[in-house]
């Protein structure tokens, strides 16, 4: 699943990852389906605040 190869130093920007959703609620806009959640913030910012790693789920959508 890190078909990304996302380096420590190298943002990961959730908008290109296939995992990324909209979920229309005004609280928690953003989710992954990767790891199951909802938030307020980029999901990959809260990945690397909670875990200290970055996200190891990434995946470039397909174009």
């Amino acid at each position: 699943m890190n078909s990304g190869n996302a380096k420590r130093d190298t943002k990961i920007n959730c908008l290109k990852c296939k995992h990324f959703y909209v979920t229309w609620e005004p609280s928690f806009p953003r989710g992954c389906r990767a790891y199951g959640f909802k938030t307020a913030d980029m999901p990959s910012a809260l990945v690397m605040r909670s875990s200290g790693k970055p996200c190891l789920s990434y995946e470039e959508k397909i174009k």
